[in-house]
């Protein structure tokens, strides 16, 4: 019970991957399921870090592209340990927009 909570940089898990053959080495990587691991804080951060990065280099693509349709879809963030993907927000069309400014304006009384 406690190997198994051990971190995986630990030198006891590293032993352990080091005694592993290529074929159950192969086998892990097929089942492998990266999102469902734990992660350390510094692991939290770098995933903050490599999002942050890909929302910079997104912008400055949008800022250097003229054209709207040319633009890059924004950058999907770094899966996180028992997050699912994230759900496709709403676009705001023009009529919903107008009928928002109404009400905003004191429209619904």
């Amino acid at each position: 019970m406690l190997i198994e909570h051990l971190p995986p940089e630990s030198h006891t898990m590293t032993a352990l991957r080091n005694n592993l053959s290529q074929a159950e080495l192969d086998a892990q990587a097929d089942k492998g399921e990266p999102e469902k691991g734990r992660w350390s804080q510094l692991e939290q951060l770098m995933a903050a870090n490599i999002d942050a990065i890909r929302r910079l280099e997104y912008v400055l693509i949008c800022i250097n592209t003229e054209k709207k349709s040319q633009r890059p879809d924004p950058p999907e963030p770094m899966r996180r340990p028992g997050a699912g993907p994230r759900k496709k927000t709403a676009t705001l069309t023009t009529t919903s927009a107008n009928r928002l400014f109404e009400l905003l304006q004191g429209g619904a009384a």
